[in-house]
């Protein structure tokens, strides 16, 4: 995401809240796959295979089943920029179904280049994260054993079409990250919680955003979300710290926001779509609608490095507050077995990834 005109918009936005500073903080760092497996430690622990595909990020400690405790102890390297996170964060595939019915796996992109971040754009797929402290001093960290949410992976509709700033689609308007401007989630005319419906000429761009209030209790809750919440208002802009968290869940936690870019543009050939017409990609869960997007989240950042970066004003990307960074050749260097033996990248009506339609 380009962020020239969009950091002068929210830092001006942000001057009445933060008594005319420009205190955000965004954290902003790529993380190539660690694995791509049909497991699910969050919503199926302990299930092999899970349910879907997901291509999983961050620490060597992710498995079919994982602590509970502090996943920082479990894990011995990490595949993202930032070498004290070892947490874990997930989304699921996406695919591209051709007019015989074979199904093949869409490739990502690495990201574009900001603040100098020659990493993000060398992490040749998996996921750029984002953690926003639209208030440094008075957002607390997640803590050890803390996990969560956002989506629903069964959603195939929502009557409200309005975009509510959670998880959306965007449509590149040419090569280069061409159209990306403005937040993620919040223009209908550039973003749809449903998949394009027609080529896109540079790919496609994901975003998922979590909640930002936590009830500073429980790091867990049955369905994984109860426990966290948005403002009374509704999501936050991002980079906004948006309106009051509800009194069940008081505390303000980080601002964090996925972003995959899927290169679909091997696939623009209409030639190759449904011959209806209808947009060809699936995610791995079976959903052509894209309204089933979700990712999930294992915390597991070493120590207080998350808190004393979003206790810090001003950091921008992926430098702040004196945390440790690594090099791109050693995050790839960081890799988790593959657990559940099948072909991930392609496949015919025979597989098994989606057992409701005997798909991927």
């Amino acid at each position: 995401m380009f962020w020239t005109t969009l950091l002068f918009t929210a830092l001006a936005e942000a001057v009445p809240q933060f008594g005319g500073g420009f205190g955000v903080t965004m954290l902003r760092f790529g993380c190539p796959n660690v694995v791509i497996d049909r497991l699910d430690p969050l919503v199926n622990p302990g299930q092999i295979p899970s349910a879907h595909v997901h291509q999983i990020v961050g620490g060597n400690a992710f498995n079919a089943t994982m602590t509970t405790a502090d996943v920082s102890a479990a894990a011995t390297c990490t595949t993202c920029q930032f070498s004290e996170d070892f947490s874990n964060y997930w989304t699921a595939n996406l695919y591209f179904k051709a007019r015989n019915g074979t199904y093949k796996r869409v490739p990502q992109k690495g990201h574009a280049l900001q603040f100098n971040d020659q990493f993000s754009t060398q992490t040749q797929g998996g996921i750029l994260v984002y953690y926003v402290s639209a208030q440094p001093g008075q957002i607390t960290a997640f803590k050890p054993g803390f996990r969560m949410l956002s989506g629903d992976a069964m959603a195939r509709s929502r009557p409200d079409k309005t975009l509510q700033r959670q998880n959306c689609f965007r449509c590149y308007t040419g090569p280069n990250y061409g159209g990306d401007i403005g937040a993620p989630c919040m223009d209908n005319n550039v973003d749809s919680e449903s998949l394009p419906s027609k080529p896109c000429p540079g790919g496609i761009r994901s975003n998922i955003l979590f909640p930002t209030c936590w009830d500073g209790k429980n790091l867990d809750s049955p369905n994984h979300k109860d426990h966290v919440a948005y403002p009374t208002t509704g999501p936050a802009n991002f980079l906004s710290l948006g309106g009051s968290c509800p009194s069940t869940h008081p505390v303000r936690i980080p601002q964090l926001m996925y972003e995959v870019v899927w290169d679909t543009t091997p696939f623009n050939d209409k030639s190759l779509w449904p011959a209806d017409g209808s947009q060809p990609f699936y995610l791995s869960t079976g959903d052509n609608t894209g309204y089933g997007q979700h990712g999930d989240y294992v915390f597991g950042w070493k120590g207080d490095a998350l808190q004393r970066a979003m206790d810090t004003s001003g950091c921008m990307g992926a430098r702040c507050a004196n945390l440790q960074t690594q090099q791109i050749t050693t995050a790839r260097q960081c890799s988790v077995k593959k657990v559940v033996a099948e072909d991930e990248d392609g496949c015919k009506l025979t597989c098994h990834s989606m057992p409701s339609l005997q798909l991927l």
